[in-house]
């Protein structure tokens, strides 16, 4: 009898629930590249997890043929970590929004980036409220008029890979729903990390803020607004790739690679440096003064939350044998109420 796994499609992890997101929605295109990118990986289907909290994005959980929680708003973070401890072996991705996770979700977002879980989150930014109807979110800009912001929010905004940065995460990326061959390969990189890998994916809310990144996807403005980091390559952009990135003190500037003449100037990326300090120099890098980078800003290797979790269990049962649940519950940490 064979003993092949079974060559999985893209089929295989569409699940029969009808996909009810507004027609032209963004999130279409990251689902499609999901179960796309998901069959190449490798992984036995029943060894996949999607787990959400609240938002239009948490629908997720429904529409792909595993397993998956549909949890509580802002806790997709904490559940998926209990799972990750509990199963090790399973590959478990989070699918949140700008207001689920940035909000309500923030401090466990930020734990579940320093402790470096093995999970991969998929963090859509829109950049508003989608499924409470258009109020601002964490992400809106400063001055956006909504329907809780008649005169227009006062909020700065979160920027969600610095954010991620400052939080310790060891992978850290940005792409665009309708840049499908980047948006794969960008998913593909962060299954292939050991750790938390973290991805803002652009996506449009056509209903309640649409054109939000009409700078990066437009396709007049497309080549001279959206600059492609690559690792071991300068940072050029625009039409012949004219401008360039480079280093002014602790910042990053853009010059002109014709008037200059002097490529040397231009930054080479590196996404492997211990130190997030470059990584959150360009997170900074911002419209309209700036093009908006894309691709993985960090990608460093440190061990896994639940690898270290495993192995100090490994050593408790090597020193001291398998303990009783008896044991614990009289141990000298007790005491009685009379």
């Amino acid at each position: 009898m064979s003993t092949e796994a079974p060559v999985l499609k893209k089929k295989d992890f569409q699940s029969d629930q009808e996909v009810r997101w507004c027609p032209g929605c963004g999130d279409y295109a990251i689902l499609s590249a999901v179960q796309a990118v998901f069959p190449t990986l490798g992984i036995p289907k029943e060894k996949f997890v999607v787990v959400s909290g609240i938002g239009c994005s948490s629908r997720f959980p429904y529409y792909m043929n595993t397993y998956g929680f549909h949890t509580i708003h802002g806790r997709a973070p904490a559940v998926a970590t209990g799972l990750k401890m509990s199963r090790p072996d399973l590959e478990v991705w989070i699918a949140t929004g700008d207001g689920d996770s940035m909000s309500i979700g923030g401090n466990h977002l930020i734990h579940v980036l320093r402790r470096n879980v093995g999970v991969k989150i998929l963090m859509f930014n829109n950049r508003i409220y989608g499924l409470t109807k258009g109020q601002y979110s964490p992400t809106s800009e400063k001055g956006k008029r909504t329907k809780s912001t008649p005169m227009g929010s006062l909020d700065n905004p979160f920027n969600p890979l610095s954010l991620a940065l400052g939080a310790g995460a060891t992978f850290v990326a940005r792409s665009v729903d309708v840049f499908q061959p980047h948006l794969k390969a960008t998913l593909q990189r962060a299954a292939a990390h050991q750790g938390t890998a973290f991805i803002e994916i652009y996506q449009n809310c056509n209903i309640f803020n649409d054109h939000a990144f009409a700078n990066v996807t437009d396709k007049p403005a497309r080549t001279e607004q959206t600059v492609h980091l690559e690792h071991g390559k300068p940072v050029m952009f625009g039409k012949e790739k004219r401008r360039g990135l480079r280093l002014k003190g602790m910042e990053l500037e853009v010059f002109d690679l014709v008037t200059e003449a002097d490529e040397e100037k231009c930054l080479v990326w590196d996404e492997n440096q211990n130190s997030p300090a470059l990584a959150f120099a360009m997170s900074r890098v911002l419209p309209p003064e700036m093009p908006t980078p894309i691709g993985v800003f960090r990608a460093v290797e440190r061990p896994s939350y639940e690898s270290a979790v495993v192995s100090q269990i490994d050593q408790a049962i090597e020193a001291k044998g398998v303990g009783k649940l008896e044991d614990l519950i009289y141990s000298r940490d007790t005491w009685t109420v009379s």
